[in-house]
């Protein structure tokens, strides 16, 4: 038996205040799952634009400071 069945007779033998509960936890847990495959997507597509943004810029040589290049001193 497929754990949405048994979870559905499981929930018909409650009282419907109850079932409604159980319908609001559901909802919760959707909008949770979303939230995380929405947050897992931002985090991938900003990974790649990071990516592409920086390649090509380990060969450039980088410049040489010295503290004579800075204008304030602290």
């Amino acid at each position: 038996m497929a754990v949405s069945d048994r979870i559905q007779q499981y929930v018909q033998r409650l009282p419907e205040k109850m079932q409604s509960e159980v319908l609001t936890f559901v909802e919760y847990l959707l909008a949770k799952s979303a939230n995380s495959e929405a947050i897992q997507d931002e985090r991938d597509w900003s990974g790649m634009s990071l990516s592409f943004a920086m390649r090509g810029m380990e060969q450039e040589e980088t410049p040489e400071y010295s503290e004579a290049d800075l204008k304030k001193t602290f």
